[in-house]
């Protein structure tokens, strides 16, 4: 499967511009053969925390931006969102997988960034979420997620490739960088880390997203300008590392 990583600036909390700004790059990204697209962590809206109007109902424009293109274009794609459901006014960072059949999958952010404040504005979600595209187990996560290994080992064995978009600050890139390579060496898995660039909320972003092969392997990255990075990733490739390196066995479960 050729996926993408489409390493984008986001204009603060105007989704209609960020539509516009989005389309011809993922256009793009598809007509380059991409079969799985990956956008940022609220490429909507950017990393808004502090203004509640920014809660979309499940199924709201941002999902239905992605929905549009995934069936126009014959593509999945991926990206989060702040949506709510009924029983609360607190919206998740839902990451929406959007498919070329018209159907989507959810995925709601486990862990909250309480450093900058999104626990009091965002509810938790509680579950794992796994789905197949093209024939890969892909495994879902968002930006803070990443710091805690523990929730990428309860999925390993059923995982051959975790994405995970982002807005992470220029300030703690190598954390960035350092991390989405652990997760794939210790996981035995592809890992794809989508970042925005630009500013926003008084932070500047670097990008430097990665994808990266079961051995750890960096097989495209992003600099600190707009781009989209390609890599091929297969199934059996997993397989073949953990087949010649069992080292996944001797984790205490």
């Amino acid at each position: 499967m050729k996926v993408a990583a489409i390493q984008h600036d986001i204009v603060w909390a105007d989704r209609d511009a960020n539509f516009q700004h989005l389309t011809p790059l993922i256009e793009t990204a598809a007509s380059n053969g991409a079969e799985f697209v990956l956008v940022s962590e609220m490429f909507s809206t950017g990393f808004v925390v502090d203004d509640d109007s920014i809660a979309e109902t499940e199924g709201g424009p941002s999902s239905s931006f992605l929905l549009s293109l995934a069936t126009r274009l014959n593509i999945t794609i991926a990206g989060s969102c702040p949506e709510r459901t009924d029983d609360d006014p607190r919206p998740f960072n839902s990451l929406v997988v959007a498919q070329p059949d018209g159907t989507a999958t959810r995925y709601r952010k486990i862990h909250p960034f309480t450093y900058g404040n999104e626990h009091l504005h965002f509810r938790p979600g509680t579950s794992h979420v796994s789905l197949p595209i093209s024939g890969v187990r892909t495994s879902l996560s968002v930006c803070y997620d990443l710091r805690f290994a523990d929730e990428y080992w309860a999925q390993a064995l059923t995982t051959d490739l975790f994405i995970v978009p982002a807005n992470w600050p220029e300030s703690r890139r190598e954390h960035w960088m350092a991390l989405l390579r652990s997760r794939a060496i210790e996981n035995q898995c592809y890992v794809i880390g989508c970042n925005r660039v630009g500013d926003g909320g008084r932070l500047h972003y670097s990008g430097d997203s990665m994808i990266i092969d079961p051995l750890g392997n960096v097989l495209a990255q992003a600099d600190d300008q707009e781009s989209i990075i390609y890599a091929d990733v297969d199934a059996s490739e997993v397989a073949r590392v953990r087949q010649q390196f069992p080292f996944m066995q001797d984790r205490r479960q």
